[in-house]
């Protein structure tokens, strides 16, 4: 009898693990975020690959921005020709910045994106369509229109006198 109760625990176990691997299984294949979380910033263990920063989620709307370091920088360069828009931000001298509060703003002043460029480079992908990206670096804000085609290709450079 002693046997027969301790078979079943362990079967019982078993199961459990089983059922509990399923689950986050599914849970990660459920998440809106490619190639890790959205706090895990750092292109370390990315499933993205070749330096590529975490691709965040915001609503429908996929982004990914960084390039601080050389293989992130050219990871995303490379990547530019797969994303419907991507941005550049640099300053004096050709200086590449970081910390740029960007807005993206679609059809009827809708607000369609609202994120912080973690370096010079930020890809964004977004349906076909016209928009205004207003992008704020200390307090100098600067606005470019774009225009979103059926193929990836738009793009908008940003450039700051200040410091």
């Amino acid at each position: 009898m002693k046997t027969r109760t301790t078979h079943k625990a362990v079967l019982a176990a078993a199961v459990a693990t089983a059922a509990l691997g399923f689950t986050a299984a599914a849970f990660a294949q459920a998440s809106d975020t490619v190639g890790g979380t959205t706090t895990d910033t750092t292109s370390a263990g990315n499933v993205n690959g070749g330096g590529m920063p975490q691709i965040q989620q915001q609503g429908d709307i996929s982004y990914v921005s960084g390039g601080v370091g050389s293989d992130e920088s050219a990871a995303l360069k490379r990547a530019e020709h797969q994303w419907p828009l991507a941005l550049r931000f640099t300053g004096p001298g050709a200086d590449y910045l970081a910390d740029v509060h960007v807005r993206i703003v679609g059809p009827h002043d809708a607000d369609v994106l609202k994120a912080d460029a973690r370096g010079p480079y930020m890809l964004v992908k977004l349906p076909p369509g016209r928009y205004t990206v207003h992008a704020r670096y200390k307090d100098d804000d600067e606005t470019r229109e774009v225009t979103v085609g059926k193929k990836a290709g738009a793009r908008a450079d940003f450039h700051w006198n200040t410091q």
